[in-house]
């Protein structure tokens, strides 16, 4: 029987179904949809959980889009509600968790690799973030500072805020990083007046300023991130 004639998991065959296909082939032989019927668990009449994950693909596009979904908007979504939105809010974020605890057994020392830390925290958000990393001399992570909450289209955050955290806990340098919720890392104007001032600022606190990372995400042409210090800016 097609998966797709079947209203609920139940009445799939036995090897077919999410949870019995994972348990024998592992979860890669798991398709995006049957993944997050693990996560919705039931569905409602007439559409199974594999069901509701296809439908939520089929309109947010992919499973970063949908990961960048508020809980309450994928509450109301038809066959959701409140509990299935926090378990696949929670599904995000253990993903992202996983990411953050990788990253100190390697050196922050690229905008790849700043980008690979952060894409899984800061891509799926529908506004601005801005972070710092702190870094030890070896360039690994040993802690993260959030800065400021934005709009859609700009974050507001001054020097002193970004500077703050770094001096604090005496770090050796920083990186601050934003994402761009359109996936366009391209940076604006006010990226660039913001980095320069940081330059300066940074200097006179004798404060190792690394780089200024924005978190895009990937389209062809381009790369899922834009670094000042490769752009030159950043010495």
């Amino acid at each position: 029987m097609n998966t797709m004639q079947c209203a609920r998991i139940q009445d799939m065959p036995s090897l077919d179904r999410p949870r019995e296909k994972l348990s024998r082939f592992g979860p890669a032989a798991l398709d995006n949809a049957e993944l997050l019927a693990l996560f919705l668990r039931t569905g409602v009449k007439g559409r199974s959980a594999i069901q509701i994950g296809r439908d939520l693909l089929y309109k947010f596009g992919s499973i970063g889009a949908l990961g960048r979904m508020p809980v309450s908007s994928l509450a109301s979504e038809k066959g959701m509600g409140l509990a299935k939105a926090a378990q696949l809010a929670a599904a995000f974020e253990l993903g992202a968790r996983v990411a953050r605890e990788r990253v100190h057994s390697f050196p922050l020392d690229s905008p790849e690799r700043i980008h690979e830390f952060l894409f899984p925290q800061l891509s799926h958000h529908s506004q601005e973030h801005a972070i710092v990393l702190l870094l030890d001399a070896r360039l690994h992570h040993t802690g993260t500072a959030p800065v400021s909450l934005g709009s859609v289209s700009e974050t507001t955050a001054h020097p002193r805020e970004i500077l703050r955290p770094a001096i604090v806990q005496g770090a050796y340098g920083f990186v601050l990083a934003h994402n761009h919720p359109s996936g366009d890392p391209s940076p604006s104007r006010a990226d660039e007046r913001l980095t320069r001032r940081l330059i300066e600022a940074a200097d006179l606190m004798q404060l190792r300023f690394l780089d200024h990372v924005i978190i895009g995400r990937p389209a062809a042409g381009r790369q899922p991130w834009y670094s000042f210090r490769e752009a030159g800016l950043i010495n």
